[in-house]
């Protein structure tokens, strides 16, 4: 039997999964405060940043035991 692309990687692709859609939101946040134009560089990294660790946050409680579930599930 041909074995699943996710076995035994589950968290790994979990991982790359929140930490990915974390730096999306970063990025995001970071492009929209520079549309505004109204904050310097600097609070709008430092906002970035936290949105970065305040999304992982979120997210991998979240997305950890959906990866599992679908991994097993096939």
């Amino acid at each position: 039997m041909p074995q699943h692309p996710w076995d035994g990687k589950a968290s790994t692709v979990a991982a790359v999964l929140y930490l990915g859609l974390s730096l999306l939101a970063a990025f995001v946040f970071v492009a929209l405060a520079a549309l505004k134009g109204e904050t310097s560089w600097s609070a709008r990294l430092i906002g970035g940043v936290w949105v970065f660790f305040l999304t992982t946050i979120i997210l991998m409680p979240v997305v950890i035991p959906w990866v599992r579930k679908h991994a097993e599930g096939r």
